[in-house]
This record gives structure tokens, sequence and C-alpha cells, in this order.
């Protein structure tokens, strides 16, 4: 019996050249990615090729995986000097809560936050845009202010012809009216 498991390995090492030209070698894979209306390129015989389609919006940009890094490398300088600036910032006109005075940098601190917000918009003019609505807001009141107007007119015109049609069915002579009082004058 030991014979034939020693003999095992060569009996299989020479059937392996035999099975092995049987075999068919495996096709090679293409894998293309293509934009827009681009035509998939065509398999051969010994290639398998496979397409990807993507939006012609995407040919010349960087591919998405890369477009977004939080890699340190990545960081503008502009970025890393304004880090180096804050570096041990403590104690007076730092604000922050360490050191004597800390606090004393909080509104230089907002005051730069603010001309930064304004300056990435330069379009944006808040006081016109103010301006605009207040406007708008008066128009408003203006406008109901003289329809109010109106209508109390309207009903005081009503409540006066009413109490002369009293006053004639009660044959009353109509009452004149009193004269307005007049304006204090202001010392």
């Amino acid at each position: 019996m030991r014979p034939l498991i020693a003999a095992l390995p060569l009996v299989l090492g020479l059937a392996a050249p035999a099975l092995a030209q049987n075999a068919s070698p495996e096709p090679k894979m293409n894998m293309v990615i293509i934009y827009g209306e681009d035509k998939c390129p065509e398999s051969s015989e010994d290639t398998i090729t496979v397409c990807a389609r993507k939006a012609e919006a995407e040919r010349f940009r960087i591919p998405e995986p890369l477009r977004q890094s939080t890699s340190p490398q990545n960081e503008a300088w502009n970025n890393r000097v304004i880090a180096y600036e804050t570096v041990g910032a403590s104690g007076t006109a730092s604000c922050s809560p360490t050191g004597a005075g800390g606090w004393t940098g909080c509104t230089g601190q907002l005051l730069k936050q603010a001309a930064g917000e304004k300056a990435t918009d330069p379009n944006i003019k808040f006081g016109q845009m103010v301006a605009e609505e207040r406007e708008k807001r008066l128009a408003k009141i203006d406008q109901e202010a003289a329809e109010t107007q109106a209508e109390v007119e309207q009903q005081e015109e009503q409540i006066e012809a009413r109490r002369k049609l009293e006053e004639q069915a009660s044959g009353q002579a109509p009452k004149a009216e009193a004269p307005p009082a007049p304006a204090p004058e202001g010392n």
C-alpha cells in the first residue's frame, strides 16, 4: 500500500499537463468608461469588453472618489497660514477663556467674521434690500389707511343721512352743525 501512496503525486503530476491542454485560456477583460453618446468598443474572441456609461458633463472632471478629500496635503496654503496665526493665541485680544483679558478680542473676531461674510457676495446690498422692504410695507400701510378712511367716511355719511331721515319723519327741522373747536396753540 505504501508504494501506491508514494506514486500518487507522480501520477497526478503527469496528468496535469494533459488536463491543461484541453482547457481554453481565460479571455481578457476590458472595462471601459464611456461618456455621453460614445460607442462602446466591441468584444473580440479573446477579449470581453464591458462599458460603463456616464453623463457627458463628467468627461473632463476629476473622478468622484478624488473630488472630496480630507487629506492635509490637499489643504490650501492660505488655510494653513491662518491656522498658524492662531496657534498659542491666549490672553489679551485673543477671544479665549484663558489668560488675562482673553475676552477682549471677541468683538474684533465678530467684526472680522462679519466683514468676511460681506465680502463673500458683494452683490448683496442689505441696506438697499431693507429700504425696499420698508417701501413695500409703507405702501401697504398707506393703502390700508386710505381704505379704512374711505370706509369711515362712508359710514359717517350713512349715519348723517339716516339722522336726517329720522328728523324729517318726526317733523323737526334739521339741526345746524356746530363749528369745529379751534386747535390748541402750542407754547
